[in-house]
């Protein structure tokens, strides 16, 4: 059609049930603050459905106040879930942290070990995992999987690394193939053939769909899906089934 560019109208392959990684509220590093209205508006005006999402609040100031505000504030937001999140580096209230989380019925925790200055080998990183593998929390987690996948190896766990980048993919693949609670989020999979790669090697059950909002633009991920070269099905499990797995 002369005077447009086919890829810039969503089509049924960039569709997602659920994006695992938004954020909302205060970020000092960022040029400007997202309120939760803001997020749900960015959100709306997406393909993407449903999303998992926690205040700032929580990481960056007080975890027991921010996991509160996220669940108060996400009462009202059907299309989203709350996620929770501990401070690592007081590992001794953990613990009461995650009584709380469980006892909102919030199933995921999202550890924000590089804000945090948290080490795989630290003992309160340790604990804070186990104490949460336990409840069977799914985990989503930051920072390099090398580096923090060994030590949540062998035990069962349902984790959602974030920052997999192209570079490090095949590393996480061998994990993967270990491992089928290991996950990774699409978005710095950005070599040509990264998706199918995964896809390839260890199924589409180890691939999320996750944008990064409101610090990312999301067409480029939705992108991603709609040009992965991949079956129809192992993209609907991309962008939708499997969270809903985790959901239950």
């Amino acid at each position: 059609m002369s005077g447009s560019y086919a890829w810039l109208e969503p089509t049924p392959e960039e569709r997602v049930g659920w994006d695992v990684d938004v954020l909302y509220g205060p970020w000092p590093r960022h040029h400007r603050d997202s309120g939760l209205a803001e997020v749900r508006a960015h959100l709306a005006a997406s393909p993407v459905a449903g999303a998992l999402a926690l205040s700032t609040r929580g990481p960056l100031f007080d975890d027991a106040g921010g996991n509160a505000e996220t669940v108060r504030d996400l009462a009202g937001c059907p299309e989203l879930r709350p996620v929770g999140t501990v401070d690592v580096r007081d590992a001794l209230t953990a613990e009461a942290r995650l009584d709380e989380l469980a006892a909102a019925e919030v199933r995921f925790l999202r550890l924000f070990t590089v804000d945090q200055a948290a080490e795989p080998d630290f003992p309160g990183y340790r604990r804070t995992v186990r104490l949460a593998v336990e409840r069977g929390m799914v985990l989503l987690h930051d920072g390099d999987p090398r580096r923090f996948g060994p030590p949540l190896t062998g035990h069962g766990a349902d984790v959602v690394f974030l920052d997999l980048h192209a570079y490090l993919l095949a590393d996480f693949l061998l994990l993967a193939r270990d491992e089928p609670g290991f996950r990774a989020t699409t978005r710095m999979l950005s070599g040509p053939d990264s998706i199918e790669r995964v896809v390839e090697s260890v199924g589409a059950r180890h691939l999320v769909f996750g944008s990064r909002t409101p610090f990312m633009d999301i067409s480029p991920q939705t992108l991603k899906l709609r040009y992965a070269g991949i079956t129809a099905d192992d993209r609907d499990a991309i962008a939708t089934r499997n969270v809903e797995e985790l959901l239950v």
